[in-house]
């Protein structure tokens, strides 16, 4: 069946515009308290005073995927180490040496953005850092593909080809997505794939680009909360994300700070 794309007008792209700045200002805030021994509670709880001064709403909390998991209990995900995504904040203390992944999602005046960043708490190992390097390298990689008439598999293609020759995996069971009135929305967004293959790219789509790279095998697993994913072999994972809209001659991204 062919997907229904939403391409948004330019007004509806200028209030994207501003709720990506708003989710930006606030991961930069997030970013900055990462450090040993703070809490996901007391991010968690920077988060809410943020989001309230703000005038948004949170995208994921209360998300519900499915009847038999509880509604995401937290306003952002945090993620550390081995999880690759969808962590919850609750009782967790970052340590010296972990590496962090925020992603959260806010909606403004209707329209969701969702971003995603990882960072390092202290002094981290240099094969963390690289996988940190290499994951933002990769999104951008992607993000420059970004144009119409070029299709989701070069997005894809350039994301795996930056990730595998530095030797880290590409999640495959985990994709970006389409983000707009809702906050996942169709076309789906993998982080491998194919030149020429998928979607053509218009202008007015709006999507999120997000690579999750692992520093060993790609295989996932989830815990019994039916949230965190976790990498099979407990090596490191790291994960980068923006909204983008594709213009009339390429991208912008709406979840950066200029």
């Amino acid at each position: 069946m062919k997907q229904k794309i939403n391409l948004k007008s330019k007004s509806e792209i200028e209030v994207m515009r501003e709720s990506g700045k708003i989710l930006a200002e606030i991961l930069r805030l997030l970013v900055e308290k990462v450090k040993p021994g703070i809490s996901g509670d007391e991010l968690e709880k920077i988060a809410e005073r943020e989001i309230k001064r703000y005038k948004v709403i949170p995208s994921f909390k209360n998300y519900v995927i499915s009847k038999n998991v509880i509604p995401f209990p937290s306003v952002f995900c945090l993620s550390i180490n081995d999880e690759i995504v969808h962590g919850f904040p609750h009782n967790k203390i970052i340590k010296e040496g972990d590496i962090v992944g925020i992603d959260m999602g806010v909606k403004y005046k209707g329209f969701h953005s969702d971003s995603a960043v990882t960072v390092g708490a202290g002094k981290i190992s240099k094969e963390a850092r690289k996988l940190i390097e290499v994951t933002k390298e990769s999104l951008f990689r992607g993000i420059e593909q970004v144009k119409p008439e070029n299709r989701i598999g070069n997005i894809g293609f350039a994301v795996q080809k930056h990730a595998e020759k530095n030797g880290f995996s590409v999640v495959r069971n985990l994709v970006g997505h389409g983000v707009g009135r809702s906050i996942h929305e169709p076309p789906e967004v993998p982080n491998f794939g194919n030149k020429k293959t998928g979607l053509k790219l218009s202008p007015g789509m709006t999507f999120a680009i997000e690579p999750m790279l692992n520093e060993g095998s790609y295989y996932t697993k989830c815990d019994n909360d039916g949230w965190t994913i976790r990498t099979t072999d407990g090596k490191l994972s790291a994960h980068f994300e923006h909204t983008v809209v594709v213009t009339d001659d390429g991208y912008e991204i709406l979840t950066e700070l200029n």
